[in-house]
Formats: structure tokens, C-alpha cells, sequence
């Protein structure tokens, strides 16, 4: 059984997609792009602060959800420019201090709303 997870912590869904769905004892957390849920608009500033924004949206769902940032197994980033790569690896380091997720990064054409980067997650207990 499958239960649709969705808080105000992060930004709402900019199309026909859940923030989050919940299967069994994994969670799957759609693509969060770096938007103040608040204000609904990117942070100021570089690389840094845009991977800090993204990140926090996807440990809002995760705890809305119950799980914690150690449950986090695998994470898909996407980049409009890996020469930014270094700074994001920084920032995203300070998430998962010890034993960091499986990743993939790629760098794409283009995200939706102009967006720098998009991070997507799943957990598992």
C-alpha cells in the first residue's frame, strides 16, 4: 500500500506529482528544486546556498514522513553546470556527515523553473 506524503515545510508540487510517496518501509521523494516554501522563490546567492535550500526541502519530507537523514540511501542530483560540482559537494557533505548515501549527478540542459540543481531521495528502514 502506498500513502502520499506532503508537507508545508517544502514547496508544493509545480506539476501532477506527489512531494513524496511512501511504499512499505521505503520513501521516495520527488525532485526538490532550491524554492523557499515560504516565499516560493530561489535564495540568494551561489551553488551553496541553492544545494543548502534543495537539501532542506528534502529533509522536510523526510521527517514529515517519519524517517531521518540516516535513512536516506540514495539520492539523484541533477546540475545545469558541474563546474559547480566542488561547492555542491561541500554544502551536500554537512548533510550526511558520516556514511553518505548512494548518488548520481548529472549535469542536464535544463530544469524547470530556471532551477540551478534538483535532488531527489530514497529512503529505506
Amino acid at each position: 500500500m502506498k500513502r502520499t506524503i506532503a508537507t508545508d515545510r517544502a514547496p508544493r508540487a509545480i506539476g501532477p506529482y506527489s512531494q513524496a510517496l511512501m511504499v512499505g518501509s521505503m520513501l521516495f521523494v520527488s525532485g526538490q528544486l532550491p524554492l523557499d516554501p515560504a516565499t516560493d522563490r530561489f535564495p540568494a546567492g551561489g551553488i551553496a546556498e541553492l544545494t543548502e535550500q534543495a537539501l532542506r526541502n528534502v529533509m522536510s519530507i523526510v521527517e514529515a514522513a517519519g524517517f531521518t537523514p540516516t535513512d536516506v540511501v540514495k539520492t539523484t542530483c541533477l546540475m545545469t553546470d558541474l563546474a559547480d560540482f566542488q561547492d555542491f559537494n561541500e554544502t551536500y557533505a554537512r548533510f550526511f556527515p558520516t556514511e553518505p548515501p548512494a548518488r548520481e549527478t548529472y549535469q542536464v540542459a535544463a530544469l524547470p523553473r530556471g532551477a540551478r540543481l534538483e535532488i531527489s531521495a530514497i529512503c529505506a528502514r
